[in-house]
């Protein structure tokens, strides 16, 4: 699972959007931060344009999907009628989709091996086009999860500056599902912090409120929007 935990669902697509807005605006507001500091991406994988297009129309602009592929099937025909979408990666990249994944989305959150920098580098030079690049943290250190161990993180982040020539925006984590996330949310807004990165994509359906009171700038909602796959 690398988007969102299955929540509360508030309903389904405009009404569940606005739920989720006045949610994001409270917790803004709790925080005493700006709610523009905060970005809501509507995680529309598995949903077909049906699905998205009421949300769009809502007023949302900002999307993540989980796999290329599927986001290839679907997004440019939208993208022709809306060219204002905004489209964020937020599932696993193998290396030998870079070249398509740079051309579609405008940010990817799964940066977390050598490899894919070596990709991303590559295309990014090629197409000259820069999407906005997390890189993933594995808080829970879980073997069956994507992810840098939080103790690799510094060294990593350096590496994709300095080997590889990247611009890394942010840090992206999912915390482990049986374990109170505001921990894994700490840790990663620790690790950005030490490394000078702003951006904090962290966040799903059942705890956005909670990892924007420690400083997501990116929350992931899909169940609370679409309802449940």
């Amino acid at each position: 699972m690398t988007d969102e935990n299955d929540g509360p669902v508030t309903g389904h697509s405009p009404n569940a959007l606005a739920a989720v807005e006045a949610e994001i605006a409270r917790a803004c507001k709790d925080a005493r931060r700006d709610r523009a500091s905060v970005t809501l991406i509507a995680v529309s994988k598995t949903f077909d344009a049906d699905a998205i297009i009421p949300v769009i129309d809502a007023g949302q602009r900002v999307f993540g999907e989980n796999r290329v592929q599927e986001a290839k099937g679907k997004w440019p025909a939208l993208t022709s009628v809306y060219p204002d979408i905004v489209l964020h990666l937020i599932g696993p990249l193998q290396s030998n989709k870079a070249k398509e994944a740079v051309a579609l989305f405008d940010a990817i959150h799964s940066v977390d091996r050598p490899s894919i920098c070596q990709a991303l580098a590559k295309e990014i030079e090629s197409q000259n086009k820069h999407p906005e690049l997390f890189v993933q943290i594995n808080t829970g250190e879980e073997p069956q999860k994507a992810g840098i161990a939080p103790g690799e993180a510094d060294a990593f982040i350096a590496s994709c500056r300095d080997t590889y020539g990247l611009t890394i925006s942010g840090l992206m984590c999912i915390p482990p599902v049986d374990e109170p996330p505001a921990a894994h949310f700490a840790l990663t807004a620790k690790i950005a912090a030490r490394n000078g990165l702003t951006k904090l994509s962290m966040g799903m359906s059942a705890d956005f409120a909670n990892a924007i009171m420690l400083g997501a700038t990116h929350v992931r909602v899909g169940s609370a929007i679409f309802g449940h796959r």
